[in-house]
């Protein structure tokens, strides 16, 4: 990957560099504000509560509908829209959806990427955060065009995977119908890994610092996620909740998180509980639901650092297999669930 240019840009305060508020908003809208809402809405062939709505779905708020906030851009990108609900039929739980699913997930990524830059700044050029703001403002008209070209890359890629992911599991059952069934449609393995004692390890750390502890657990929670074959479907704070497509595989991420500690000589990685368990959720949201996903929940709160704990379903889907070394403990009860009796997961080291 190409490097920065060791020379640091112009000071953000040099009045011959700053761009205005004006001509950074044409820069990334693409053109200015020269639309009322409904002048976008009629030459999108929508009407006004239309424009709304789809605005109100991004995420983003519609302050005066008089004033001109809005670009040729956004006629096109309605239009588009609203042709896409007509020949789909789409109804407007579907149409909200999607809508939502691009706002939801874009805004999070605008505010990662601009914090990410901002952070560049400050290190590289050894700023203030107010000055390494301001010049990452500066910067961003020109960075945003490859920014937006990756972006599409990666949801191309992310949607081709998926999409070969669904043909594999359910290319043999087309024809065939499951509505009737009363399960949930995926069987996935679920599992969660909790920093342990995160409010302990981060409570003397300044925000560079915090940055740096959640950054260094995410980035090596993902990568060893991704490199045993799951998928990450969230952090939640100190806590990271994943998914694999079959248990043997669910297990072995499961282990490669617990032992991520181990495996960090300069003891930079945390230590965290780990669980896993087997059985049918429902996918929405970018998120997963269902008894299985708040079993695991319950689960990691009841594991030892550094180590698995699995239900007894889960482990008896994992007995036959000589790579893992099981362990019943104590049952326990659990609030909302009742009395669970853990296993302990172990890799089966053959001497």
């Amino acid at each position: 990957m190409p490097t920065d240019d060791l020379t640091p840009p112009p000071s953000p305060t040099s009045p011959a560099e700053r761009t205005t508020a004006a001509r950074l908003d044409e820069a990334l809208l693409g053109g200015a504000r020269t639309l009322s809402l409904d002048e976008l809405a009629e030459a999108a062939g929508a009407t006004p509560e239309d424009v709304e709505a789809y605005w109100r779905w991004l995420g983003l708020p519609v302050t005066d509908p008089a004033e001109q906030s809005y670009t040729d851009e956004d006629v096109v990108a309605i239009s588009e829209m609203a042709d896409l609900v007509r020949r789909e039929d789409l109804d407007d739980r579907s149409q909200t959806t999607l809508v939502r699913s691009m706002g939801h997930t874009t805004e999070r990524l605008a505010l990662w990427q601009m914090e990410a830059l901002i952070e560049h700044m400050a290190r590289r050029y050894e700023l203030d955060d107010t000055t390494a703001r301001l010049l990452a403002l500066d910067r961003i008209p020109a960075l945003a065009p490859v920014l937006e070209r990756q972006l599409l890359h990666a949801w191309r890629r992310q949607l081709a995977a998926v999409t070969g992911r669904l043909e594999v599991e359910f290319s043999g059952a087309r024809g065939s119908r499951t509505e009737g069934s009363g399960q949930l449609p995926l069987p996935r393995a679920v599992g969660f890994a909790d920093i342990v004692s995160f409010t302990k390890r981060t409570a003397g750390l300044g925000s560079a610092e915090l940055a740096e502890f959640v950054q260094v657990f995410e980035t090596q929670a993902r990568d060893r996620i991704t490199s045993a074959g799951g998928r990450v479907v969230k952090t939640i704070g100190d806590a990271v909740l994943f998914i694999a497509d079959d248990v043997v595989t669910g297990a072995h991420v499961a282990l490669a998180l617990a032992e991520a500690g181990d495996d960090s000589a300069d003891g930079e990685v945390p230590p965290v509980r780990v669980s896993l368990t087997w059985g049918r959720v429902l996918s929405r949201f970018g998120d997963v639901f269902g008894p299985t996903v708040n079993l695991a929940a319950r689960l990691s709160d009841l594991a030892e650092p550094g180590s698995v704990l699995l239900d007894r379903l889960t482990a008896s889907e994992l007995a036959a297999d000589p790579a893992f070394a099981l362990t019943a403990i104590e049952p326990q009860e659990v609030q909302g669930i009742g009395q669970v009796e853990p296993v302990r997961l172990q890799r089966a080291y053959q001497g």
